[in-house]
């Protein structure tokens, strides 16, 4: 599934790419992944120019003169910028433009394509409950995220948790937990100030770095290309039984609530224990 780095990616590139292209006509094969009929959603947005494209954590905000294009890969897939005389054999949508050339949209599962007019983006509720974008905060935002939280809220859940903080998903968890050592079930109360910068600081080193090399090896960005962040830049991540790159524990898979995760048992003591 796609996260921050590789949504961040693909909306830089759309954004560059993109930009003053108009909508000629629109083709959906998969009619569900829509917020609109079909008849209505090519109504909305044929003859729209682009004008800029964002994001807001797993989705791509496409700004046009006739409202927004929101696009959702949900389990994955690709936004390819094709002709029609190079389509991938799998689309669910393509956006035809006037300059020839089109954008070819595959959703793996679970993808969407919304529209939305100009001044009605928080009538998409999927977007409106989203917390920040978590390489939009800075420190003062992170720590204030932080001391709103009570009860028992986990480390781990809370940083999954889309509508507390946008972009963090299950590749990238494991490796940010690792770099703050902290367990996943540590309760956020009990995180020292220290601590709580220390948090801030790893989701940096354990995104920033896929961000740069456009994302994971197993996306494409919008020319079909593989992103460069490989698993031997994860550092624990699906790693399990290898040994931890700081202290040379062998890595432990465990199961945290409905999930899995990956730690070191040295680096990241179980706070049950």
């Amino acid at each position: 599934m796609p996260e921050a780095p590789e949504i961040a990616s693909r909306s830089i590139e759309m954004n560059t790419a993109l930009k003053n292209k108009v909508i000629k006509s629109i083709e959906v094969t998969q009619p569900k992944c829509l917020n609109l009929s079909v008849d209505e959603f090519s109504a909305a947005l044929v003859t729209a120019m682009i004008q800029r494209v964002t994001y807001h954590g797993k989705w791509i905000k496409v700004y046009t003169s006739r409202g927004w294009l929101l696009l959702n890969l949900g389990m994955g897939g690709e936004i390819l910028l094709v002709t029609r005389d190079s389509l991938p054999q799998k689309y669910r949508l393509i956006f035809d433009f006037t300059d020839k050339t089109c954008l070819a949209v595959n959703f793996w599962w679970f993808g969407y394509a919304f529209h939305a007019k100009q001044d009605e983006l928080s009538s998409i509720p999927m977007i409106a409950r989203l917390g920040p974008n978590v390489l939009d905060l800075t420190l003062e935002d992170f720590l204030t995220l932080l001391s709103c939280q009570k009860g028992k809220t986990r480390v781990k859940a809370f940083l999954l948790d889309q509508s507390k903080v946008a972009g963090i998903g299950n590749a990238y968890i494991h490796d940010i937990l690792f770099l703050a050592r902290l367990h996943p079930n540590r309760l956020l109360v009990s995180l020292s100030d220290s601590e709580r910068t220390e948090l801030f600081n790893s989701i940096q080193a354990g995104l920033r770095p896929s961000l740069q090399k456009g994302g994971a090896f197993y996306e494409t960005d919008l020319y079909g290309q593989k992103g460069r962040f490989s698993m031997e830049d994860i550092l624990i991540g699906y790693k399990e039984g290898n040994a931890c790159p700081n202290c040379g524990t062998p890595i432990e898979k465990i199961r945290t609530g409905s999930t899995s995760s990956f730690i070191c048992p040295t680096c990241q003591p179980d706070p049950a224990l």
